[in-house]
């Protein structure tokens, strides 16, 4: 079975303090075994055109979309939510089972 990603795209309000939102997030996975990696990155990179207003990634994995299911319904993620959507002025959001076709080894 293949994993399943959740992949966060987002643009915080201005008046946002993002780092207190990272925190609160990184706390969230932390706590919850489910939640097999997360990642989160600032762009730094990208042109305004490509990017469109769009300031920051997170993806997590998860073993299976059973698990992702679990943690969206789970009440810590619930809880969390709302403080991260009202810290967002936009998101795109994409859940998709993981096509794997090239990994590295340590």
């Amino acid at each position: 079975m293949a994993e399943f990603k959740h992949l966060v795209l987002v643009k915080f309000k201005e008046e946002v303090a993002v780092e207190e939102v990272l925190k609160g997030m990184e706390k969230l996975v932390s706590e919850m075994d489910i939640v097999k990696s997360f990642v989160w990155g600032e762009d730094i990179e990208s042109h305004e055109m490509l990017r469109q207003g769009f300031t920051h990634a997170f993806m997590m994995t998860f073993s299976s979309k059973d698990d992702y299911g679990a943690f969206v319904s789970h009440p810590n993620h619930v809880e969390f939510s709302s403080t991260f959507s009202a810290a967002i002025d936009k998101a795109v959001l994409l859940d998709f089972p993981a096509v794997t076709i090239k990994t590295t080894t340590a």
